[in-house]
């Protein structure tokens, strides 16, 4: 029963000071410390193995870091911070927009019907997350192309938001960080995870959605009287960010989509002859965007400068995205070593808990840090590392428990109004994030519940 209080009390005190603007990796770090700390003080366990440690077990705690730090910059990070690298470049010289700008085009047809087109603008946001992974990025460009389109049609301001708000919450597809690290964790190619557990799910999830953020979005509209305008007028961004989703020739809207090309032609599920990681299909993206570039511009000088915005888009990530799989693997690490996850398994056991009831535990725990730290990377990468070791003790496939915690890591940031996407967004439109949230939560939970019921039902 310690374990468990000192669990819960260490997790409050982490949530509490990121609540306050505390650096959250920071803080994960401090929780994983302390917890292994309190493990060694009143001998529930060790931060390393004996064959793995330095001598000292206080110094083993940094060595677990280390070696986290040294695995993960060679594996995950190294996919994670090329992926961020060709998403900065993809967006400096416009190909991002360029893609927006093409797939927004063909909503113009059904404005017609408001609501539905609101439906049909959530769509298109997600497809687009799976080539811009960003979701404040993606949320700006939407919010220049299909805000004002919207706003023009009656749609009031915050039904507007909602669904590039919303965009990038199904985490679908071989460039998303937790769906890599899930894939990691199974042990199975990106591509195989994606294709055999994500699609069935990620497709009901979406629909259930859409339909929620047309009937909450109705009901709450209810009082209101539509309001045509051009849209523009409500924005506050910067000229540069509407310069840029002109600047690009149309051509450019296929190079964000030449590394999923790669990726979904080269693997053991099609051409299995040729092996095509992520981060060799996104190097391989860059040089052909080069090339591009290079007959756009005809200037050799700066085209061969400009790859230092892909180097300076993958330090960005390591510095936020790999150091939150660090800290939170050593959270995670901490919380194993106290013995508060045989502690769980005990008491689910003793209880009758089965896998199913453990899943939805899991699924729970990713929801509530998610919302409350403003980051589905955070929740994932803080408890998946778990997972392997309850699905073990439980006899299930890990896949069963990773899925529906993936899915939910993501939508329960759309909860959030500390979101840094959701701030971003409601910013442009100058309206309140909390009001916002209030207009996402309810698509959002019903994208909880469907999909961790479907992936149990299914997998």
């Amino acid at each position: 029963m310690l374990e468990i209080i000192i669990a819960i009390a260490v997790t409050a005190f982490v949530a509490y000071f990121v609540l306050k603007g505390y650096q959250a990796q920071a803080m994960l770090i401090f929780g994983g410390v302390v917890l292994m700390v309190c493990a060694l003080v009143f001998n529930k366990g060790l931060p390393l193995e004996q064959d793995q440690s330095t001598g000292s077990h206080l110094l083993d705690i940094f060595q677990f870091m280390k070696d986290t730090f040294s695995t993960q910059s060679a594996g995950l990070g190294l996919k994670i911070m090329a992926i961020a690298g060709f998403a900065f470049y993809m967006h400096d010289i416009g190909a991002s927009a360029s893609l927006v700008r093409v797939l927004t085009k063909p909503l113009k047809k059904v404005q017609h019907q408001p609501y539905l087109f609101m439906a049909l603008c959530f769509f298109v946001g997600e497809f687009l997350s799976i080539f811009i992974t960003s979701a404040s990025g993606l949320g700006v460009l939407l919010m220049v192309t299909l805000y004002p389109l919207m706003r023009g049609i009656g749609l009031s301001p915050l039904t507007a938001c909602t669904p590039i708000a919303t965009a990038v919450a199904v985490e679908i597809g071989p460039a998303q960080g937790n769906v890599n690290f899930a894939a990691e964790i199974i042990g199975i190619d990106v591509v195989e995870y994606v294709v055999k557990y994500q699609i069935l799910v990620a497709a009901i999830s979406l629909v259930t959605i859409a339909l929620l953020l047309v009937v909450v979005n109705k009901y709450l509209d209810r009082n209101l009287k539509p309001t045509n305008c051009d849209g523009d007028a409500d924005l506050n961004i910067d000229q540069q960010t509407h310069d840029k989703l002109n600047q690009a020739p149309t051509i450019y809207a296929i190079l964000p989509v030449i590394p999923l090309v790669l990726i979904f032609l080269f693997n053991k599920l099609t051409i299995s002859s040729i092996k095509m990681d992520v981060t060799t299909a996104m190097l391989v993206s860059v040089v052909i965007a080069l090339i591009f570039e290079y007959f756009s511009l005809g200037n050799a000088k700066k085209v061969v400068n400009s790859v230092q915005i892909f180097f300076d888009g993958m330090g960005k990530q390591f510095a936020n995205v790999v150091t939150f799989i660090v800290a939170g693997q050593t959270f995670a690490q901490g919380l194993k070593a106290i013995g508060v996850i045989d502690v769980i398994i005990h008491s689910a056991e003793t209880a009758g808990f089965g896998a199913v009831a453990m899943t939805i535990v899991m699924v729970a725990i990713i929801m509530v840090t998610a919302v409350l730290m403003g980051s589905g990377n955070a929740a994932f990468f803080s408890f998946a590392n778990l997972v392997p070791e309850i699905a073990g003790k439980l006899g299930i496939a890990p896949v069963m428990m990773l899925l529906p915690m993936q899915f939910v890591a993501g939508m329960s940031r759309n909860i959030s109004p500390i979101a840094p996407n959701m701030v971003a967004i409601a910013g442009v439109a100058n309206v309140s994030p909390f009001a916002l949230a209030k207009r996402t939560a309810i698509p959002m939970l019903g994208g909880i519940i469907i999909s961790t019921l479907v992936s149990l039902m299914i997998f």
